[in-house]
């Protein structure tokens, strides 16, 4: 059985937070009473579902790729809101999708700027934060990519599997001083990703159909029922919704 979820009084910086999986999870947590700031390059994106939200929610221009940019959303964050108790590390690219012999290195180095650079900032950043309260919650968002071996998608499962060991690493440094880490693997979701993976025709993923694709706001609720007690069993692992387990937990339907 699941319980209604609170989050009054508690604050989440969501990144990658113009579309997709962010924008969602940042409607969802606002609806659970948290106060949100969604952070993604396309600044007047997020100012704008920001502004729908209410005063609830802060819109910033971030890309967390730059160290600086990073720090400046974690600052503004307190200081506009007094704390940081969630952290959703979302922003990811996965294009250009390519194999390795016709990659574009360039581009390869910026998937890698993003999805594990970009995701090791935001946790630098919020890490005093959350050890001075003396508790938080970080949540990297991941994919089976992590640990599997995907053609055309180098860039992707080598930084989803570096983000999975940092979520380790992170959760042995900092579980005892009360900041939790954890990876979401939420599978396949509905949002242009899928669009560009679908483009690509490369790999069975780029086969599957549109209706084999799990909602965003699953994911959004995936998110929230991270926040409660009953997910630390998994601090320091990927949480995967592609499992009937995972997604009971949640309250979410079967496969």
């Amino acid at each position: 059985m699941t319980y209604p979820i609170d989050l009054s009084g508690k604050t989440a910086l969501i990144t990658g937070a113009s579309r997709g999986i962010g924008a969602a999870t940042a409607r969802h947590l606002a609806t659970l009473g948290a106060n949100v700031v969604l952070a993604a390059r396309s600044a007047d994106t997020v100012k704008a579902i920001a502004a729908e939200i209410g005063p609830q929610a802060l819109g910033l221009g971030c890309d967390v790729a730059d160290w600086h940019q990073a720090e400046a959303a974690v600052a503004q964050t307190q200081e506009r809101f007094g704390s940081l108790d969630i952290v959703l590390n979302n922003a990811g690219l996965i294009d250009p999708i390519a194999r390795i012999q016709d990659a574009d290195p360039v581009a390869w180095g910026q998937v890698v700027d993003v999805n594990v650079k970009g995701a090791f900032h935001i946790l630098r950043a919020a890490v005093p934060v959350m050890i001075a309260q003396q508790a938080g919650l970080v949540i990297n968002v991941s994919s089976g990519a992590a640990t599997s071996a995907l053609e055309g998608w180098s860039h992707y499962c080598a930084t989803k599997a570096a983000l999975l060991s940092l979520t380790r690493t992170a959760h042995k440094e900092l579980g005892p001083k009360g900041v939790n880490i954890i990876g979401l693997s939420p599978g396949t979701v509905a949002t242009d990703m899928q669009r560009a993976i679908k483009s690509s025709g490369i790999n069975p993923v780029s086969q599957l159909d549109w209706e084999a694709h799990i909602p965003a706001d699953w994911v959004a609720q995936a998110v929230a029922w991270l926040t409660t007690d009953a997910a630390r069993a998994y601090d320091g692992t990927d949480f995967s919704l592609k499992t009937d387990e995972g997604r009971k937990a949640v309250g979410l339907p079967l496969t």
